[in-house]
């Protein structure tokens, strides 16, 4: 008698384990995916997200609304929400900086989506970008900082986190002298649920090379934020 397939789950994650890589809920995979796997894992979480809608008593077989709902989900965080996690990262052109531009330039705000970690609820917000290129930067286009922007935010995550991650990507890509990165969110895991407070906003910020030594570089940067 054969053993039983072995679920795709456990195949990545094995991959993973193997090479001893992190797996956090904010991390991307993509690099331990196989061609047709990501097909195989929506279905994978279609069937269990099926026995949670069971567990949760309800009839799907006769509540027409609910009869496609595992499917409809298990798409949506695989393909939608979360696919920040599962994709490899966009492809980007980027420019050298041929007329050494070198003053503050600011990006945004940028709507962005996300989801918090400890409830799987959403985040929604705006986030702002600024940046002090060099000679030898390499300069992206305008919509590309939105591409990556929502690259990063499509996963479960803490906005603290997400924000420094997103710092991390374009300093890596564009290697400028300085960036700074505001984000202002909505966390429904506070409007949705527990205290239900619908005002309250998080507002976080990460600040890198000349952003963090220039007090006055600063200053311009968020004092631009605050007339927009």
């Amino acid at each position: 008698m054969s053993a039983p397939p072995v679920p795709v789950s456990e195949r990545i994650r094995y991959r993973l384990v193997s090479a001893a890589c992190r797996h956090h809920a904010n991390d991307n995979i993509a690099d331990f995916i196989e061609d047709g796997e990501l097909d195989e894992l929506q279905a994978e979480v279609q069937a269990k997200m099926q026995e949670v809608l069971k567990a949760l008593v309800i009839d799907t077989d006769s509540d027409h609304n609910t009869q496609e709902t595992a499917k409809r989900v298990a798409k949506m965080f695989v393909r939608e929400v979360f696919k920040g996690r599962y994709e490899k990262a966009p492809t980007v052109t980027e420019f050298p900086n041929a007329e050494r531009l070198n003053e503050l330039m600011i990006v945004g705000p940028i709507t962005v989506r996300s989801a918090c970690s400890h409830h799987l609820c959403p985040i929604m917000g705006r986030v702002w970008i600024g940046l002090l290129p060099n000679e030898h930067s390499n300069l992206i286009g305008l919509s590309k900082y939105t591409r990556i922007c929502d690259w990063i935010m499509s996963r479960p995550q803490i906005q603290e986190e997400a924000v420094t991650m997103l710092a991390n990507e374009l300093q890596e890509r564009v290697q400028p002298d300085g960036l700074g990165i505001v984000m202002e969110a909505d966390h429904f895991c506070m409007h949705w649920r527990g205290v239900k407070d619908t005002e309250t906003k998080m507002t976080n910020s990460v600040m890198r090379g000349a952003f963090l030594k220039d007090p006055s570089l600063r200053r311009e940067f968020l004092s631009l934020l605050s007339n927009k």
